[in-house]
């Protein structure tokens, strides 16, 4: 940056979970190292690891540019990524070695023209970031697509289990020796994790996933075994003893807006009543809300247990009654997925709980019917 050199950020979405964390550095890593392999002279390098070094558009960066990963989260809020600090600590790489969006000005980058984007584990940028969209040469995610990009900007959009596995597939066609054990490790454990490691009934696994995990395999037979780092990755996720109210909601959090509505979305990993019976708990989810400007807040509640029988609840908040009724009334009234919710009692009329019967509808699922909502 202090010698106004190119910069070609790969970042994943404001959640900044294992999945987007683990996309971004693997891609980014790649990318610098398929550079160096295949050559930059005539700006063929981007394209090598796939089909033997195709031109690039016009749109895409220059073949100086310096490959950074970014961590879409203040640097303040990384101890609470619980099963990312973890494995990366695992794996030798230093907290200090990473870049967070408080650390480096994307915006003035862009505005001197020094700026690409790879986005992995989303595909449009939130509303504060709408300035920085034109910056975008490549999207990689695994949810439905939300906006159309112009033919300079390949965008690979597949609906598997993990973003991680689409990194994987890609890393799995470059050069020989650039896919590295480390590498492959954070990788395996990612799509372990976010697949429910590999289980139909979590309805989050996809062939492909399956794939992915058999080739790391195949490729580094050391690789942990599968029971074991899926059980210690997601102790290590619902492990949030000694957490805030606050830091809970921060711990994975994702934001919706309209033009005047902004609605958090975060998931939790207690039980909705022992959450709902936090001392304090309405105060702490108002000042939450107060003091980032959002209307409302719902939280997905996913409790941790040992079984393989997955549950979830969700929660609705917002001393806005109309708001309130509305996004309740669109969770209630979903049908694709339908949700088949079951009130649970609250303690308050600006907080409803709900059992939420159709388990396989994770945030992800419920993210567009809340959008719609707005």
């Amino acid at each position: 940056i202090q010698r106004h050199q190119e910069i070609h950020v790969v970042m994943g979405n404001e959640a900044c979970d294992l999945d987007s964390t683990v996309s971004a550095l693997a891609l980014a890593y790649f990318l610098a190292k398929v550079r160096l392999s295949c050559g930059f002279g005539d700006k063929r390098w981007l394209w090598g690891h796939l089909t033997g070094c195709h031109p690039l558009p016009q749109t895409s960066p220059a073949p100086k540019a310096a490959f950074i990963p970014v961590l879409n989260i203040p640097r303040a809020d990384f101890p609470l990524r619980t099963e990312t600090t973890f494995l990366l600590q695992e794996q030798g790489i230093p907290a200090a070695s990473l870049i967070f969006r408080d650390e480096i000005d994307l915006a003035g980058l862009h505005r001197t023209g020094l700026l690409s984007l790879t986005l992995v584990d989303h595909n449009v940028l939130p509303s504060a970031d709408a300035a920085l969209e034109d910056a975008v040469v490549e999207v990689l995610d695994h949810r439905p697509l939300e906006r159309a990009r112009g033919p300079g900007c390949p965008v690979t959009v597949e609906l598997v289990g993990s973003c991680a596995t689409l990194v994987t597939e890609r890393m799995a066609q470059g050069p020989p020796g650039v896919l590295d054990r480390a590498t492959a490790t954070l990788l395996h454990a990612t799509i372990l994790l976010d697949s429910i490691n590999l289980s139909p009934a979590a309805g989050k696994v996809t062939p492909r996933d399956v794939a992915c995990v058999s080739l790391l395999e195949e490729r580094f037979p050391d690789l942990p075994a599968r029971d074991t780092i899926f059980r210690t990755l997601q102790a290590t996720k619902f492990d949030v003893s000694g957490l805030t109210t606050e830091q809970m909601l921060r711990k994975d959090l994702k934001v919706l807006s309209s033009d005047e509505l902004v609605l958090a979305i975060s998931a939790i990993y207690v039980d909705l009543e022992a959450f709902l019976h936090r001392p304090g708990l309405l105060q702490d989810l108002d000042a939450f809300c107060q003091a980032r400007g959002y209307t409302g807040l719902v939280a997905m509640v996913v409790p941790y247990n040992e079984s393989k029988v997955l549950t979830r609840e969700l929660m609705v908040y917002s001393q806005h009654e109309t708001f309130h009724s509305a996004v309740c009334r669109a969770l209630e009234e979903a049908t694709t997925p339908a949700l088949h919710l079951q009130p649970i009692p609250s303690p308050w009329s600006c907080v409803t709980a709900y059992k939420q019967g159709n388990a396989l509808a994770s945030r992800k699922k419920v993210l567009p019917i809340l959008r719609a909502a707005l």
